[in-house]
């Protein structure tokens, strides 16, 4: 499940990690791709997997891939990285989905009622 929007630290630019990245050379642009590498996780359902073929998706090249696992911000992972801990900070695709069904059936509980009644429970059967 796609998330339209990703939890984006406020004290990220002044995050020991980040300090580390930008001080070195070309650490701002690997900044911008771990910037955009949550986009893309959150986007595609991945839970922070970075597939090595969406690399240029987020604007990132095999230096900056590096500079990003060397300051600990991704992680190396079999056939890419990981975002580390993105668990801890972003929701989980499977639990997206869980809201999003649970929305959904409230939605057409919401409409029955609205338009037929609170007694119909047709609602019941479109679940």
């Amino acid at each position: 499940m796609s998330l339209p929007w990703v939890r984006f630290d406020t004290s990220l630019p002044d995050h020991p990690k980040i300090l580390d990245l930008v001080d070195g050379r070309g650490g701002r642009e690997a900044g911008f791709v771990y910037c955009c590498s949550l986009a893309y996780a959150g986007k595609h359902g991945t839970d922070g997997f970075i597939p090595k073929a969406a690399l240029p998706r987020v604007n990132g090249r095999p230096a900056d891939a590096q500079r990003l696992v060397d300051v600990g911000l991704w992680e190396t992972a079999v056939g890419g990285w990981q975002i580390h801990g993105w668990l801890d900070r972003q929701q989980a695709a499977a639990v997206g989905e869980d809201v999003l069904a649970s929305k959904r059936a409230a939605s057409k509980k919401g409409n029955c009622v609205r338009h037929h009644g609170p007694d119909c429970g047709c609602w019941r059967d479109l679940a």
